[in-house]
């Protein structure tokens, strides 16, 4: 496959100018569109929401169920794609998304990100309640576990042609989310930002302050009010505490 096709496809949206990229990786079941109003909105930062498959632009191709190679073709992506100096964010599942990616691009010997940044997700080595084998989840109970989360408009929830096209993507990263396994590793020479919100019911305040033994560098947290998208909520602020970690 071909740069540019990949390009085409990780990317959906044009790249504006920036002395460095900020690649976005969106949650479970979510799309490059999460980030899209995020884009021009920091000084000298590209926003590059990225694009899953089985979803909006890539509709059409099928969604990857294993995070082993979920993470490596991102890796590659980013490593041909990234011009000079790059950050990684990521939301709930696209947190731990990202932070597989940067493992590998660290395996691979590659230039690593100048930060990660995560919210909405516990640290990769925070012991939490097993999530419910989404192969014995009806539809019905994915959109009451959509509906108990917020962050999806009711109309789609309540639609059954959008339902159609949303589940089998969310099963597919719920699959990501089931089959992953934290393998310990040294921690990583790079920065982390984390975003915490105080009533998220996946991610705790601790689960996330827990992201600062998972690097050697500095490590700084933000806590917002609210729930599990309080960051895509709460875009103002969420921005701020971007410009400033990338600054």
């Amino acid at each position: 496959m071909t740069s540019a096709l990949l390009t085409g496809r990780w990317l959906p949206f044009p790249v504006t100018e920036g002395r460095q990229r900020l690649y976005c990786l969106p949650h479970a079941g979510g799309s490059a569109s999460a980030f899209r109003s995020w884009i021009g909105r920091l000084e000298g930062v590209s926003v590059c929401p990225l694009q899953p498959p089985g979803r909006e632009t890539r509709q059409g191709e099928t969604p990857h169920t294993s995070m082993a190679a979920l993470a490596s073709e991102l890796a590659s992506f980013i490593l041909d794609d990234a011009p000079g100096p790059y950050a990684v964010y990521g939301h709930s599942l696209g947190a731990l998304v990202g932070f597989e990616v940067v493992q590998e691009i660290r395996r691979r010997g590659g230039v690593l990100p100048c930060r990660l940044i995560v919210s909405g997700c516990p640290a990769p080595q925070w012991v939490s309640p097993e999530d419910p084998t989404v192969d014995v989840l009806s539809d019905s109970q994915i959109v009451s576990l959509l509906r108990s989360l917020g962050g999806t408009p009711e109309l789609f929830l309540s639609d059954p042609r959008v339902l159609r096209m949303i589940l089998p993507p969310i099963r597919a990263d719920l699959t990501v989310k089931n089959t992953y396994r934290y393998a310990p590793a040294p921690p990583l020479e790079i920065p982390i930002t984390a975003l915490a919100a105080a009533s998220d019911a996946r991610a705790s305040v601790a689960s996330m302050v827990a992201w600062r033994d998972q690097t050697v560098r500095a490590f700084r947290t933000h806590q917002f009010s609210g729930g599990h998208f309080a960051v895509l909520e709460q875009e103002a602020r969420t921005l701020s505490y971007l410009a400033s970690a990338l600054r």
